[in-house]
């Protein structure tokens, strides 16, 4: 009556016994770690694994072992202090053509590994590090996307011979062109209709025509300016050296970074939030700079200002900009010791930058530094102000800077130098920029949380023994109260606890405080499954049924209410992941897989175990509960 087939026997025993194994690399830890991967073209062989070597050893840095990963290679350390030193090193004698990163290596045995056994991921408030809340200005993206349309309906209107007396944006994103007749007029919305489907045009007095982005194509925009930030953010996080970074979109124009084990959180905060990038113009030297000064510039060109102040006269026309730079990386001049940044561009950019310098041998080419700042704006008090419609106002600020202005002396190709840096840091911050691409629209940073790695270890420590307490105080109740059954019931717990964190390390989740907090959640909750077995059971004996009958109709009759009280809260779990985020969502899935390993334990494993003491007696007088 009371007894599973083998084959059901040997089916649990497999899924517990598996589930110990995966979880058992949590036991072991991490070593700190250094990853080296190839950027830029270079290549991780065993030139560079034997050079890394020969580094470390002369710096006398021990380490554990050097391993093959996916992209290149990982060095182990037993302490943090060396991997941090190591880390240092390593990237300075390598160069830019490597990225190195700090990272964790799983300490668990190599028959673990072998089995695909890995530890879960430690989150931000378990292992530290700086957590980022950005904000994209879709403002700023919409109005640059304007900008460029104006520029492009300019010269297309141009090709087709269509005469216009202004175009120009006004402040409140309105596209306005205005003709000197009828006739032009028609011409051109023809053309806007046929190449400029974004726009929805609209006929005005006195010849005029008013055009606005449709709203198909501002979600675009939006969509294609958070995608872009997404990516160039991660670039320039790789191009930090952190290993196992979070970066994700949150709502509609957010997006959280996560950076674990970050030390130097000014420079992150530096780097994340500048939208920075080149635009190369050629100096105007027909003009006078100090005419352009007194009286203005002439048209087509612009008076900008160098790091000193000293203004200087350049044509508006781009030649090209930071969109066709493929690599950059920042070093000294041998001949001046000052820093520079070396410059590689793709075909476009070295193909344009060729024909310029063909042809303007003895004239000046200037490198502008472009870069765009929004913060909010404040009244004196510091409150953020806010405008009519209740949102709060930003301001965005656009720094031109030019960086050098150099003589042509010969024809280039398609690497060049930049000079006149004011610092090695400054250079280094540049070429990172550089190389991990513009922003497609400003960020600012709304939030920010900093945890300390001594932080997160003591999170650690009281949240297992937070679980571990609670998980021994209802193993002593159980046992008190429903004695054999109540200790049986205790090895089922157990089974659940392993059981769950081996799911969650086969699905490499990260585990973070509202994490634990769901194991903690998870061990109260999976006993409540017995509970009601267990008084079912104790109500068939009241009812004078043999203790045989009495285990069974406490299983059978105890399923319904048990399977009905657990997904009601696995609803309640699924709708916290559906519409929160974050740590909301980490809470939520693990609440969601321990409903279903506490179902499998308290019913399958709990069962077993019963089954394999009273159930092999025939004649059974007696049970412990």
């Amino acid at each position: 009556m009371n007894q599973y087939p083998w084959w059901k026997n040997a089916l649990i025993g497999l899924v517990v016994v598996l589930g110990l194994i995966y979880a058992l690399p949590n036991l072991y830890g991490d070593n700190p770690a250094v990853e080296i991967q190839a950027a830029h073209g270079a290549v991780v062989d065993h030139a560079t694994v034997a050079r890394i070597r020969r580094l470390l050893a002369a710096a006398q840095l021990p380490y554990k072992r050097i391993s093959r990963v996916a992209k290149g290679v990982q060095v182990r350390f037993t302490r943090a202090g060396v991997q941090m030193r190591a880390r240092d090193l390593i990237g300075q004698k390598l160069g830019p053509g490597f990225h190195t990163a700090l990272a964790l290596a799983p300490a668990a045995p190599s028959w673990l590994r072998a089995l695909g056994a890995r530890p879960m991921y430690l989150g931000l408030d378990l292992r530290g590090g700086v957590h980022f809340l950005l904000r994209v200005d879709m403002h700023a993206a919409l109005h640059k996307t304007l900008v460029e349309d104006v520029r492009a309906l300019r010269r297309a209107l141009r090709h087709h011979h269509i005469r216009y007396r202004e175009a120009r944006l006004t402040k409140t994103g309105v596209l306005e062109l205005r003709f000197r007749n009828v006739v032009q007029a028609h011409e051109a919305r023809r053309l806007m209709a046929q190449q400029f489907t974004d726009l929805a045009v609209s006929s005005g007095p006195h010849h005029t025509l008013r055009a606005v982005m449709t709203p198909a194509a501002i979600a675009a925009r939006q969509h294609y300016a958070l995608e872009q930030n997404l990516t160039a953010l991660r670039r320039r996080v790789n191009e930090l050296g952190v290993a196992a970074p979070v970066i994700q979109q949150e709502g509609q124009s957010r997006i959280v970074v996560e950076l674990p084990g970050v030390e130097d959180i000014a420079r992150a905060k530096e780097i994340l939030g500048r939208t920075a990038t080149l635009e190369i113009h050629m100096v105007d030297s027909k003009n006078s700079l100090a005419s352009a000064v007194s009286n203005g510039a002439p048209p087509g060109t612009r008076i900008y200002y160098d790091r000193h102040g000293q203004p200087i006269l350049l044509y508006d026309r781009v030649l090209y900009s930071g969109d066709d730079i493929t690599n950059a990386s920042a070093g000294v001049d041998p001949q001046t010791g000052q820093p520079v940044v070396n410059i590689t561009l793709n075909g476009r950019g070295a193909a344009i930058n060729a024909r310029v310098t063909r042809h303007n041998v003895g004239q000046r080419m200037a490198v502008v530094y472009v870069e765009v700042q929004s913060h909010l704006k404040r009244n004196d008090q510091g409150v953020p102000i806010r405008g009519p419609d209740g949102r709060r106002v930003r301001v965005t600020r656009k720094i031109e800077r030019v960086i050098t202005a150099p003589v042509i002396r010969e024809a280039l190709g398609g690497s060049f130098q930049i000079t006149g840096i004011g610092s090695v840091r400054q250079a280094r911050n540049l070429a990172l920029l550089l190389r991990a691409g513009a922003l497609a629209a400003p960020v600012s940073i709304i939030a920010e949380r900093t945890v300390g790695p001594s932080l997160g270890a003591a999170n650690i420590t009281r949240g297992f023994y937070a679980t571990l307490f609670g998980f021994l105080a209802i193993a002593v109740f159980m046992a008190v109260y429903y004695r054999t059954f109540g200790v049986l019931a205790a090895i089922a717990l157990a089974s659940n606890v392993v059981l769950l964190v081996a799911v969650l390390s086969v699905l490499q989740a990260t585990l973070t405080l509202p994490g634990i907090a769901g194991i903690a959640l998870t061990v109260g909750m999976a006993i409540d499954a017995n509970v009601l077995i267990f008084e079912r059971i104790r109500e068939e004996l009241r009812n004078k049924n043999s203790p045989q009958a009495a285990i069974a109709a406490g299983f059978d009759k105890a399923m319904g209410t048990i399977v009905d009280s657990n997904m009601t809260t696995f609803i309640a779990g699924l709708a916290l992941f559906w519409l929160g985020s974050g740590s909301v969502r980490g809470f939520a899935i693990t609440l969601c897989l321990g409903i279903l390993t506490s179902l499998f334990s308290a019913i399958l494993v709990t069962r077993a175990l019963v089954n394999a003491v009273y159930g092999r007696r025939r004649r059974l007088a007696h049970v412990g509960i």
